[in-house]
């Protein structure tokens, strides 16, 4: 079993392997990335190490460019059958298979965003569809943050009675 396997690895890199690797591929066969950011985007089996009895099989998202853990079905399959190299290989035999970047992560609380409203403090370049702001907004936004917190510093306290005692004495 374990030569099959070692020949299954170098078989899936010659341009037959790769071509049934595809089909399988495009039928997602191997499952899909468990991420939501990715929207079940089909992944890639890959080895961790190319010695026998090392590891099991994991998956590469070629979207998000990270490893998991199979579903349990796979959980039994030697990552050596695979190789280390098969999905970078796959990819640069099929360009047109390469997924864009992952989606950017914006928070939101029933669908209304947390964050990055016009004028805050993390996003003054940008307004919140990422259009450029005027520089001129910006450094009224900065001045107004900057007179605000000038504002709201707290006063040094003087035990009652040393005030008026203090100015007696500036007056003399």
């Amino acid at each position: 079993m374990d030569l099959y396997g070692l020949i299954h690895a170098r078989f899936i890199l010659t341009p037959r392997g790769l071509a049934m690797m595809k089909e399988k591929y495009m039928m997602s066969a191997f499952s899909y990335c468990p991420r939501v950011l990715c929207e079940r985007h089909n992944v890639l089996p890959i080895g961790v190490s190319e010695e026998l009895s090392t590891s099991r099989v994991k998956v590469y998202c070629p979207r998000c460019q990270d490893v998991y853990i199979p579903r349990q079905k796979q959980l039994d399959i030697d990552g050596a059958y695979f190789g280390t190299s098969f999905p970078h290989i796959f990819l640069k035999q099929f360009p047109e298979l390469l997924p864009k970047g992952p989606a950017k992560f914006v928070p939101k609380i029933y669908g209304f965003k947390i964050f990055g409203m016009r004028g805050s403090k993390y996003e003054l370049k940008f307004d919140y569809q990422g259009k450029p702001i005027n520089e001129e907004e910006i450094k009224q936004v900065l001045k107004r943050d900057f007179n605000d917190s000038s504002n709201n510093q707290p006063q040094a306290s003087v035990p009652p009675g040393t005030q008026s005692a203090q100015m007696e004495g500036e007056g003399q």
